[in-house]
């Protein structure tokens, strides 16, 4: 095995790596969130994108990158957390062709509620991380992380 052989290997391996601790954090985060808040990880980050928004709401297109989703995916989940009345869309007053999701008064209400439970399961998943000597630089890694400001 060559040097660039060695170097594809080191990274393939740190991807794996990476891939099992994401793993291992998502499905900490869906069991605690479905049981103590009945929503999914990814209705979750839906909330939670539109949450942290200045005016509450995003256009369909933000919403599906901020949640790593296609387009049409995307819709299939807006129009499931609008059937339990988490969310509205609304024509953009600008633009005719834009349409923007927002939180309503229960979607607010179940992200504060839920908030608790990600970030203690998140912490808790972290933690559980920490422990394995495989996984323990990457959490390292994410504690050093310094906050981002996200755009739309």
């Amino acid at each position: 095995m060559g040097i660039a052989d060695d170097a594809v290997e080191i990274r393939a391996q740190g991807w794996r790596t990476l891939a099992a601790l994401y793993g291992s954090i998502e499905s900490d985060l869906e069991r605690a969130l479905q049981a103590e808040a009945r929503l999914s990880v990814v209705e979750y980050t839906v909330l939670d994108a539109l949450g942290r928004q200045d005016g509450w709401h995003m256009r369909m297109q933000q919403l599906a990158r901020a949640t790593a989703l296609s387009p049409s995916a995307t819709t299939r989940l807006v129009n499931r957390l609008e059937d339990r009345e988490l969310l509205t869309r609304v024509l953009c007053a600008d633009d005719r062709r834009g349409v923007y999701t927002e939180l309503t008064a229960a979607g607010k209400a179940l992200l504060e509620e839920a908030r608790p439970v990600h970030d203690r399961a998140l912490e808790e998943s972290l933690t559980t991380a920490e422990s394995l000597p495989e996984l323990a630089p990457l959490v390292e890694a994410i504690h050093r992380l310094e906050p981002v400001a996200t755009t739309a």
